[in-house]
């Protein structure tokens, strides 16, 4: 029987949460997700002999793992302050025991957990959810005592740790079955723990990579729109009508592409110890001037929506049978690879309430079907694209029957050959060609989720006007000690997930969170320049939406609309 090959692409990334001036992060989602998404994730392709996966990182994400490793061992070893209020309070209770505003927050910050998977699943925790959601003035918790407090934050963790720790961990089951009054030594073992997990993530995933089961891809370092930072105009080729921000265009933006990818590769070469072959651009984000940068940079392949060859098949008069393989962009030598939108929304939505072995079995069914109705099945490439981190928060134990399932099911089935993107392209050299392809994302194909809105222009055009203003400043102190700093600053302020927020779809209080950090980063620029800061950046930019019904709380979407 001829094998259909299938890759499975997970992507991870977060963006930089630190508040570069004290070194403090404002939201914790990155040690978060460590311990509950990429160690699961880990070890899920360990299990299975034939397991394989493209495991794609964002460079800024490394870097917070790495810090939050050094920062945890230092605590632990020498009493040094955790820059993580959250964390902190795990081994500590100077931030809430005499604090009432303190107190309100660290409750309202142990809340922010999915409340069915999470709270809901362990009686104890829930029980002390529910007496938090009654609490809503820092004059109502003033009478709780401090081991209220101490038995919410390490439940908060528990319940955010990995299904696979919870099922291995001997400190994790006894402090599960323990259920109350956690002792100061629980909690500075469970922070050892957190630690350890947290320092092992890139050595796992790198000895993955070097027994074969792994392929490991990058984004540019700061996860940026790399089509917007080139071209606003490339938005139209997809939304002819989309307004755009008032500065037209970003300043220096092709040199700004140039210096995400070139410390994107050196912080990926530090980690893993080699050059990726491939890019899943932010976004997957692309347009041919991207394609271009990508392909010279030296990537041998790259990775993007399916409504973006929806939209470039129908520009150049071709059909879409032969969309399940790979292509190449005139006067270019990369592999391009296009999401399959319908298998990698239904991972990444629909199955979550579905049992495993039935989710599975209609996966595989789908995957057949696209083979039978192929020719030269073994040429032929099906990609399932998508966030490794926020999905498995909607599943069952953190999504381990799925994923235990898919890759047991996918590396035995006799028509699949589960494979990476690499090793695919070492057996395989035929190619589709495209004249063009139509600037867009994985989301809709278009870049309406970054650009096009008012509250989105209008972060552009603060972005725009701070680059204007540092420009002279990097003109005039190519050597200056400060000078990687700002470049650095520059670059998170450039990446794609504030924009991503900006706007009424998602929900107010996450949109008032990435609106405050964004602010902030572009503060923190101009006060690294000792240049004024302006008046525009106090005022809000985005309230969000109270009543979102957005899905998932905003966090996903779906690659159709």
């Amino acid at each position: 029987m001829d094998k259909i090959n299938v890759v499975l692409l997970w992507h991870m990334h977060q963006p930089e949460y630190r508040d570069v001036t004290t070194g403090e992060y404002r939201l914790p989602w990155t040690y978060l997700h460590a311990i509950k998404d990429y160690v699961d994730m880990a070890a899920h392709l360990e299990r299975y002999e034939g397991a394989r996966a493209v495991v794609n990182f964002a460079p800024i994400l490394l870097e917070q793992l790495e810090d939050y490793g050094r920062r945890i061992q230092a605590n632990l070893e020498m009493g040094e302050k955790i820059p993580d209020t959250l964390l902190s309070c795990l081994v500590s209770d100077d931030f809430f025991i005499e604090n009432d505003q303190n107190r309100l927050w660290l409750i309202q910050a142990c809340l922010r957990a999915n409340d069915e998977r999470l709270v809901k699943r362990y009686p104890i925790y829930d029980c002390l959810v529910q007496m938090a959601q009654r609490l809503t003035s820092p004059e109502s918790v003033s009478y709780l005592y401090r081991q209220y407090f101490i038995d919410l934050v390490v439940w908060y963790h528990l319940a955010w740790m990995g299904e696979t720790v919870k099922r291995e961990n001997p400190l994790i089951k006894r402090l599960i079955e323990k259920g109350r009054q956690f002792s100061h030594q629980d909690r500075r073992e469970l922070l050892s723990l957190i630690g350890q997990i947290t320092v092992n993530i890139i050595p796992s995933y790198r000895t993955l990579m070097e027994a074969g089961k792994v392929e490991l891809s990058m984004s540019p370092y700061a996860h940026p729109m790399l089509p917007l930072l080139i071209d606003f105009e490339s938005t139209r080729e997809a939304m002819p009508d989309a307004p755009l921000p008032e500065a037209g265009s970003y300043p220096g933006g092709p040199e700004r592409v140039q210096w995400h990818i070139d410390q994107g590769l050196a912080v990926f070469e530090r980690c893993f110890g080699t050059r990726p072959q491939g890019c899943w651009p932010s976004e997957g984000g692309v347009s041919d001037a991207t394609i271009r940068e990508l392909d010279t940079a030296g990537f041998k392949w790259l990775a993007t929506g399916d409504n973006v060859l929806n939209h470039s098949l129908i520009k150049q008069g071709l059909g879409d049978d032969c969309r399940h393989q790979a292509f190449v962009l005139k006067n270019t030598e990369s592999r391009i690879f296009f999401r399959d939108d319908g298998l990698s929304d239904l991972i990444g939505f629909t199955y979550s309430s579905w049992h495993a072995d039935d989710a599975i079995n209609d996966l595989l069914q789908h995957i057949h079907t696209i083979r039978d109705h192929c020719e030269d099945q073994n040429q032929r490439i099906v990609s399932i694209i998508l966030d490794g981190e926020n999905a498995w928060e909607y599943y069952p134990e953190n999504g381990y029957y799925l994923l235990d399932t898919l890759y047991r099911r996918l590396s035995e089935d006799e028509g699949i050959h589960l494979t990476t993107y690499s090793d695919y392209m070492a057996q395989q050299e035929n190619v589709q060609n495209l004249d063009h392809v139509v600037a867009g994302s994985w989301v809709y194909g278009t870049f309406s989720t970054w650009i096009g809105d008012p509250d989105k222009n209008r972060a552009w055009d603060l972005l725009c006007q701070a680059k204007k203003d540092i420009d002279p400043w990097l003109a005039q102190h190519p050597e200056h000690d400060l000078r990687d700093k700002v470049l650095n600053q520059l670059a998170i302020c450039e990446g794609s997930d504030w924009f991503w927020w900006f706007g009424d779809y998602n929900p107010s209080e996450s949109v008032k969170d990435f609106d405050t950090l964004f602010r902030l980063n572009l503060t923190n620029l101009y006060a690294l320049t000792g240049l004024p800061v302006p008046d525009a950046l106090s005022l809000s930019l985005s309230a969000g939406n109270q009543q979102s019904g957005a899905e998932a709380g905003g966090v996903m979407r779906r690659g159709g609309e």
